[in-house]
């Protein structure tokens, strides 16, 4: 849906290809977390932890391990430094993060495949067009508007589009709250979006969940601006009103920053540093910027940890059929399928010549995690069961680099093979 809804613009709006409105069914196999998009090059990059380029594509024509060596070297990628500080957005490369605008990934990769078609580019300036698409589909009155074709689609077919939140997760949230917990939920999503996403999925007392709602967040800027840059307002009718000089009390708010609510939770709890953990599933929306400015506790949901069964394959080509079977028909519905395109979101071999030693490395997508967060989780299910004093190990500097991954390790990072030379 999210492609369809920034293709239909492109193609109505922008006069790209109608080609880009058909779908092959194994196309999505493109989709891959972790991937930066080289804009002016029209370029995928999955990066190593160092910044050297572990494979590419052009469009969505893979390069050989030969190419990627002539392009990038062996040498750390030109962005890597302002793109591995995830504190500025850069109008040369995008980084795709989340799976809400994972899609999007694949699109970029097929218009570049088609101004090619018409004449060889050597610099690419689609992506104006990409933000225009989703700004379109996503601006804050899209909702309201019917505007797009994403909110109008998923407003009349829900149970197409969302899963209903398992007994154990709702159960977990009621006994935190029991526990004198604080629940918050912050979300970069507009309120009326918000709201039929949780009456849908925890249902119409949803609001009894939380102690604080806030929404249109505009995640990391929630956690990197100042009260006077981003401050809180109040909702009436999901119409945003006057901003707050302060934040006084719970409630359901919109904007605002991570200062004045941190305020909030001391007033609320009597304590001088009260302890947040904070979940979310984006690197650089949730999880960098709440460890990096709020040096919050943070749980990263990593549906990856779900499809990581396989070790990196030596050569996609060779792989044994079990393998591949695994993936093609027993989940085809599964947001964490392993990319055959892309390999391992965790591990890869570094790009060599056809008869060199083979070197195993992390991904930066891997290093984010053990850097950023206290501890990597595929699904709230996974924790919901166990008690609230259970105690976790967390990633710390000391201890391995897969100490905090619960209930277990990616099967990639294990030293499972003792001909594999890790890095």
């Amino acid at each position: 849906l999210i492609y369809d809804s920034f293709a239909q613009y492109l193609v109505a709006e922008k006069g790209y290809d109608k080609d880009l409105l058909t779908l092959a069914p194994d196309s999505l196999d493109f989709c891959c977390k972790g991937l930066v998009l080289d804009i002016e090059e029209g370029n995928f990059l999955k990066l190593a932890e160092d910044g050297t380029v572990l494979r590419a594509s052009h469009g969505t024509k893979s390069m050989t391990s030969e190419e990627v060596l002539e392009t990038y070297g062996r040498r750390e990628w030109k962005h890597f430094n302002t793109v591995s500080g995830m504190v500025s957005r850069s109008a040369k490369y995008y980084l795709y993060d989340n799976y809400f605008d994972l899609p999007g990934a694949l699109l970029c990769a097929r218009a570049v495949d088609s101004l090619n078609q018409h004449d060889s580019q050597k610099k690419y300036d689609f992506w104006k067009d990409m933000v225009a698409a989703i700004q379109h589909n996503y601006k804050i009155s899209a909702f309201k508007e019917d505007c797009g074709a994403y909110f109008p689609e998923v407003k009349n077919h829900p149970d197409k589009y969302l899963q209903r939140c398992p007994e154990s997760v709702k159960k977990w949230l009621k006994q935190l709250k029991s526990a004198g917990k604080i629940l918050l939920l912050i979300t970069s999503s507009h309120s009326d979006y918000c709201r039929l996403l949780c009456e849908y999925i925890l249902g119409n007392d949803f609001e009894e969940y939380f102690d604080i709602v806030i929404t249109n967040a505009l995640k990391p800027g929630f956690f990197s601006h100042t009260p006077n840059q981003r401050p809180f307002r109040t909702l009436e009718n999901d119409e945003e009103q006057e901003a707050l000089l302060s934040l006084d009390k719970p409630g359901w708010y919109s904007q605002g920053n991570a200062i004045q609510l941190y305020e909030l939770l001391k007033k609320m709890t009597g304590k001088l540093d009260p302890k947040v953990v904070y979940f979310g599933d984006s690197m650089h929306s949730d999880i960098f910027p709440a460890h990096h400015y709020s040096n919050w506790e943070t749980v990263f949901i990593l549906e990856e940890l779900l499809g990581d069964k396989v070790m990196v394959p030596a050569e996609t080509e060779s792989e044994p059929l079990e393998k591949k079977g695994k993936y093609e028909g027993d989940q085809p519905k599964a947001p964490y399928f392993v990319s055959k395109q892309w390999g391992s979101f965790f591990m890869d071999r570094l790009p060599g010549l056809e008869n060199a030693e083979e070197t195993l490395v992390r991904t930066w997508s891997c290093k984010c995690i053990s850097t950023y967060s206290t501890i990597a989780i595929p699904t709230l299910e996974a924790i919901a069961d166990l008690p609230l004093d259970y105690r976790f190990t967390r990633f710390s500097s000391n201890s391995s680099a897969t100490a905090g991954y619960y209930p277990s390790p990616p099967r990639a990072l294990l030293p499972n093979e003792e001909s594999v030379t890790m890095k």
